[in-house]
């Protein structure tokens, strides 16, 4: 079969497996991508996130990820919620509502690789998801799906950016798409001055340690650092501020997929409630959750942040 038919192939089966985009680039080394993230990381921008700084040359270079690798296949999985939560529950980021995300997209990866096995021949290929070292928005760019934003999330014209990024590095020959060349932040920075911690120090750099998902579910510190408990804004797991405010997102369109359907704890709960959970009912819970990279600790942790600032606020101690 042709390059062209497999190429259609694959991007019929991405689509009817729930992307909803999918791009393919060449398998090359990602030079300028490799010297923004040196210079990322030499800035200690990637705070206590050490597993940041190492298999550079794997992140760069998707060929020495999968020996002899000509394309990268980049989708889009869309995971914005048609729920709100209660106005009295903690803020949880939207992408954390429902099933882990690891777990759907790898599942949908296999799939694709079992058709094309089955529709196009043995192939050589791996899939992967953001916990694996792959610049995945910086191939999603070449693949023509959008653009970096001030936010440093990737852009669509079309769907805003709630959306999980998924890829595919593989042997097989395919058409390659135009790379996104442009962008359309403008002079919006919306995103900048919404964030109440200043964690993006310029467009597109975003400082780790100052950022609230950061604070929230990376650092496995026993506390949050007082300079910032005034400025999480009742967010619990995550952060969405950056996202919620990008006139892109307007364009968002509730997901179809069965497995982000919310958690009804996430929706409902309220904070004493959350304040009151026991480790067995998290436990239970919240196994196939991405909340659980937060553990329960983490999360009463960040539970303790928002009842002393709601004290505060209200001038008792």
């Amino acid at each position: 079969m042709t390059a062209e038919k497999n190429t259609l192939l694959i991007k019929a089966e991405a689509l009817r497996l729930g992307f909803t985009g999918c791009g393919i680039a060449k398998a090359e080394e990602l030079t300028e991508d490799a010297r923004r993230l040196e210079a990322w990381l030499n800035q200690g921008h990637q705070a206590g996130m050490s597993y940041m700084e190492r298999n550079f040359d794997l992140r760069t270079d998707p060929r020495k990820l999968v020996p002899g690798a000509k394309s990268v296949i980049t989708m889009l999985l869309n995971y914005y919620p048609e729920e709100v939560q209660n106005a009295d529950a903690p803020r949880i980021a939207k992408y954390a509502w429902g099933t882990d995300y690891h777990y759907v997209i790898r599942d949908k990866l296999n799939q694709l690789i079992s058709f094309v096995n089955d529709n196009i021949g043995a192939v050589s290929g791996r899939g992967f998801v953001d916990s694996a070292p792959v610049l995945e928005r910086s191939w999603a760019v070449r693949s023509g799906l959008g653009w970096i934003g001030k936010n440093g999330n990737l852009l669509n014209r079309q769907s805003g950016s709630f959306f999980f990024i998924a890829t595919l590095v593989s042997d097989l020959d395919l058409v390659f798409d135009a790379p996104f060349a442009t962008g359309h932040c403008g002079t919006c920075t919306r995103c900048i001055v919404a964030c109440p911690t200043e964690a993006i120090v310029s467009p597109a750099v975003i400082d780790a340690g100052k950022c609230i998902s950061y604070l929230t579910i990376e650092l496995k510190d026993a506390l949050i650092p007082n300079e910032f408990h005034d400025k999480m804004e009742g967010w619990m797991f995550g952060c969405d501020i950056c996202q919620d405010v990008c006139p892109w997102n307007r364009f968002s369109h509730p997901h179809h997929e069965p497995a982000f359907t919310p958690i009804q704890e996430i929706l409902n709960f309220s904070l004493a409630e959350w304040a009151g959970i026991s480790e067995e009912h998290f436990n239970k819970v919240f196994k196939n959750s991405p909340l659980k990279r937060s553990k329960w600790k983490g999360v009463l942790r960040n539970v303790g942040v928002i009842n002393t600032t709601n004290r505060n606020s209200n001038g008792s101690t």
